[in-house]
């Protein structure tokens, strides 16, 4: 930085400051803009090195009071559920309808590498996951609830006619670091209705970690809630991330969106 003298009308010679500037470039040497939505396309169009995005959005399917917003949350006497985070497996697919259509399951391996596995309905993968965080339909719509468990417990449900999963539960690969930069949930019953509370929940790979309040948000029924974090809330690898509700004064069906920027771990 050099001093201006208003005297001279020139630069001071000799005095100068060097300042370090980090700047992101795609994989043309190009600068990218740090501010504005506009910044973020090279990053998704996978124009940049070392970067990536998720978008989380997931839904109960069925009023809920209380736990995890995910569409295994509200099926028929199974609500009010905290996601379970089954112990590793590989997974089953069922369903009553569309028997041998492919399902592909996106998730974590047994060393939360990112994995992803094509497996018809009425049979068993053979890849052991740590975590689900999607699974679709890959080549028809789902005339049914499609159920994936692992070791018997449900760790992602496709409901009829979606087909696609809806999870607001994400978990970060190894090697990645997990950078937060907005959360978005909402309700469907009117403001008169009921009052909600968001919490955005998070667990370390640390063993015996619990799950810590990393956001709080309250919203009135019917209407929705936006947090965006100028500065993202850092997320190291293989943590767990989840949004839970609570749907005071009676159940609502509700809903959550996630965006994260992944980034590579220095090598």
């Amino acid at each position: 930085m050099a001093i201006w003298n208003k005297l001279t009308q020139a630069y001071l010679q000799g005095n100068k400051t060097l300042f370090e500037a980090f700047m992101l470039a795609d994989k043309d040497g190009n600068i990218i803009n740090s501010f504005g939505v506009a910044s973020n396309i090279p990053i998704s169009a996978g124009l940049v090195d070392g970067y990536g995005h998720i978008n989380k959005f997931g839904a109960s399917s069925d009023d809920i009071a209380s736990g995890t917003i995910w569409d295994g949350n509200g099926v028929g006497n199974a609500n009010d559920v905290v996601y379970p985070y089954p112990a590793d497996s590989v997974i089953a697919v069922t369903s009553a309808s569309n028997v041998g259509a492919g399902v592909l399951v996106e998730g974590l391996d047994a060393d939360y590498n990112a994995v992803s596995e094509t497996i018809n309905i009425g049979a068993t993968g053979a890849t052991v996951f740590s975590r689900i965080f999607r699974a679709r339909m890959v080549d028809t719509n789902n005339d049914s609830d499609v159920s994936l468990t692992m070791g018997g417990t449900e760790a992602a449900r496709i409901i009829e006619d979606k087909a696609q999963t809806l999870m607001a539960v994400y978990t970060v690969p190894a090697g990645k670091t997990a950078y937060l930069i907005k959360t978005q949930m909402g309700s469907d019953k009117a403001s008169t209705n009921a009052s909600l509370k968001y919490t955005l929940m998070a667990r370390d790979n640390v063993a015996g970690s619990p799950f810590q309040i990393k956001g709080i948000s309250y919203a009135a029924g019917g209407q929705s809630v936006t947090m965006e974090y100028p500065v993202p809330l850092k997320f190291t690898e293989k943590t767990d991330i989840r949004m839970d509700v609570l749907a005071l004064n009676g159940g609502q069906t509700c809903s959550a969106t996630f965006d994260l920027i992944l980034v590579d771990n220095p090598t």
